[in-house]
C-alpha cells in the first residue's frame, strides 16, 4: 500500500466505470483495478456492476479467499471521502391500491349496460339492411 494515501471524492471515482478505466470502492479504500479487468474470475461485466457505489456488500456477499483479499493491496490507490459517498436508500415499495371486488363487479356491470343496447342496435341494424328489400 501507499505510504500517503490519497483521498478520493466519490464523484471523481464513479466516472472510473470503463473496462479500460475502472475504479471500485471497498471498505472506505479506492482500488483501480482496471489492470486486473481481464484476469478477474467472475468476468469484467462483474467489476462493472459495482462501479459508481459503495461495492463493499458485493465484495463480501461474494466470499473472496484470503488470496484475492492480498492482491487487492496492489491494486490501491487511496481512500475515499466518506461525505461525498451517497446515502444507501432503502427501497420503498410504491403504494398500490387494495383490490376491491365490488368495485370490478360494478365497473363491470357499468361496462355492459353500456354495450349490451349499442350490440343489440347494431344487431337490428345489420338485420334490417340484410333482409331489406332492393
Amino acid at each position: 500500500m501507499a505510504s500517503d494515501p490519497k483521498t478520493h471524492k466519490f464523484e471523481d471515482v464513479a466516472i472510473h466505470n470503463k473496462t479500460k478505466d475502472c475504479w471500485l470502492i471497498i471498505a472506505g479504500k479506492v482500488y483501480d483495478v482496471t489492470p486486473f479487468m481481464d484476469d478477474h474470475p467472475g468476468g469484467d461485466e462483474v467489476l462493472l456492476a459495482a462501479t459508481g457505489k459503495d461495492a463493499t456488500d458485493d465484495f463480501e456477499d461474494t466470499g473472496h479467499s484470503d488470496n484475492a483479499r492480498e492482491m487487492m493491496d496492489k491494486y490501491y490507490i487511496g481512500e475515499i471521502d466518506p461525505s461525498t459517498v451517497p446515502q444507501k436508500r432503502t427501497y420503498v415499495a410504491p403504494q398500490q391500491a387494495h383490490y376491491n371486488p365490488d368495485k370490478t363487479q360494478e365497473f363491470v356491470i357499468k361496462i355492459l349496460q353500456f354495450l349490451v343496447p349499442i350490440l343489440i342496435l347494431g344487431l337490428a341494424f345489420a338485420v334490417r339492411q340484410y333482409t331489406k328489400e332492393k
